[in-house]
């Protein structure tokens, strides 16, 4: 218990550098390009990614997952699964290449069919990737994540800006996004052990899809009700408006990006090696849950609070309608880490099957909202997805309650205390927006105050993950010393 102990302390303090640097690198050049590019640039790439997104999923999904939930995966499982993967790639590469002028004729873009067939290269790029990440999670070697991700980052950001300015439009993203997926995977080609080996074991590759199928789907089913607003926003509406849409998910998804993905990354595999004990499979999942909740609800509420000068000046005024979806946006992703944390559970107790119909029955249920909302506009769209977030939240609790006892009541006590503060601190610094007439001096007083409310507040109500993280960042700091 001591070595996963270490091993999640570890894994996060990496995992949480890699999140933080990398995505605030890429969040700072993605700046940038806002502000070289029209909303209609980024708009024309977001319907373009809706089926590459959709494709991926067979190649992304599933196959890493089936690797990490074995407890014993050796070399023959991974190269087994690696060139399963490959071969598929090179299929689905060959259906989006031939489908690319089908596509650009239902949205009437002819120049939708070059920009498709090259960007689908990401699909066997993905593929390996998938392999690569898997054996690192595995392996829990996330400062492996670190270097790879940060260098695909910075030469691809760089890149993309480089195009931008010398007028290459659309295509500056098309190829920022090419050669992020390049970079990461040559870095860590060259930073693990891990080498595909020329061998297929038939019977590996019959027991590991048969876990990793369903989980597949599964992610098809919630990849495509994601991408299937792009789709309809992007067909009934404005490629302006999809942009819009977008960019407002940006913020509030960097954030989840960081903090919520990194700390489910972590505890899969811890997760997955503690299958068999049921209580401390749930104490890992409560520490889950309200440690993400802790950090989660406080930016997303300070994110709405502060979200109409944030976009001016970091944006500029032609990006002030995506100000609404950034609000939206935050709501929904709030009960992001509650989901996750139960998601998790069922995974990791190789219950791929349960996953696959909660997410079927989550998606049926997403559809009909979806369909109810699309003749009122971009906004109820975007707003039909948080009331699926809210339904999802209590649909993926349900089976916990009986798996590891962690059912409706505990959780939400779990989440009250974050909520409760996130709340108290959001009220206070909306206030101040009623004071301060300047955008740049609002924001940054917005933010301070907004910290330190929430930390006085968290030492008044002596709360559980505030201690937590003060604890484990002065272990840390301490045994760098030693």
């Amino acid at each position: 218990m001591n070595s996963i102990k270490s091993n999640v302390a570890s894994g996060l303090v990496w995992k949480f550098s890699e999140r933080i640097l990398a995505q605030g690198v890429s969040f700072l050049l993605s700046l940038i390009l806002a502000r070289l590019l029209m909303p209609e640039e980024y708009g024309t790439v977001a319907l373009v990614l809706v089926f590459i997104n959709l494709a991926n999923i067979f190649i992304t999904s599933g196959l890493g997952d089936s690797l990490i939930q074995k407890k014993e995966s050796d070399e023959e499982d991974f190269s087994t699964m690696f060139f399963c993967g490959l071969i598929m790639s090179l299929v689905i590469y060959a259906i989006m290449f031939v489908s690319a002028s089908g596509i650009a004729a239902f949205y009437n873009n002819p120049a939708l069919i070059r920009i498709i067939r090259v960007l689908s290269l990401q699909i066997p790029l993905g593929s390996v990737k998938t392999i690569q990440h898997a054996y690192v999670i595995k392996k829990m070697l996330f400062k492996k994540f670190f270097f790879s991700t940060l260098g695909g980052t910075l030469f691809s950001g760089i890149l993309g800006i480089i195009l931008a300015y010398k007028g290459a439009g659309v295509w500056a993203i098309v190829f920022q996004y090419l050669a992020n997926s390049f970079v990461d995977m040559i870095v860590l080609f060259f930073t693990i052990e891990w080498r595909p080996q020329l061998c297929f074991k038939k019977e590996t590759a019959k027991v590991l899809f048969s876990y990793g199928w369903k989980l597949t789907v599964a992610q098809f089913l919630n990849t495509a009700y994601v991408n299937i607003r792009n789709l309809f926003i992007g067909k009934l509406y404005t490629e302006a408006d999809l942009a819009y849409y977008n960019k407002g998910d940006q913020f509030p998804n960097l954030i989840i990006n960081n903090v919520n993905n990194s700390i489910s990354t972590v505890l899969f595999p811890a997760m997955a090696s503690e299958n068999d004990n049921i209580s401390r499979l749930k104490s890992i999942t409560r520490r889950s849950m309200t440690l993400s909740s802790y950090i989660i609800f406080p930016i997303m509420i300070g994110l709405i609070v502060v979200s109409e000068p944030l976009i001016r000046i970091l944006l500029t005024d032609k990006w002030l309608s995506c100000t609404p979806y950034l609000c939206i946006s935050c709501v929904y992703w709030m009960f992001q880490p509650c989901q996750t944390a139960n998601v998790q559970v069922i995974k990791a107790l190789g219950k791929s099957g349960l996953y696959l119909k909660l997410e079927m029955v989550k998606k049926f249920l997403g559809i009909i909202l979806l369909i109810g909302s699309l003749r009122f506009g971009v906004f109820a769209i975007a707003f039909s997805n948080v009331i699926l977030a809210f339904l999802s939240a209590i649909i993926n609790i349900f089976p916990n309650k009986h798996l590891i006892g962690y059912g409706y009541g505990e959780q939400i006590r779990d989440l009250s205390s974050a909520l409760f503060m996130t709340l108290i601190m959001g009220g206070f610094v909306y206030i101040e927006k009623f004071v301060i007439s300047s955008d740049l001096v609002l924001l940054l007083c917005q933010i301070f105050s907004g910290i330190l409310i929430y930390i006085i507040l968290s030492v008044a109500l002596k709360d559980d993950s505030f201690d937590y993280l003060r604890r484990f960042l002065l272990e840390r700091i301490k045994s760098r010393r030693k």
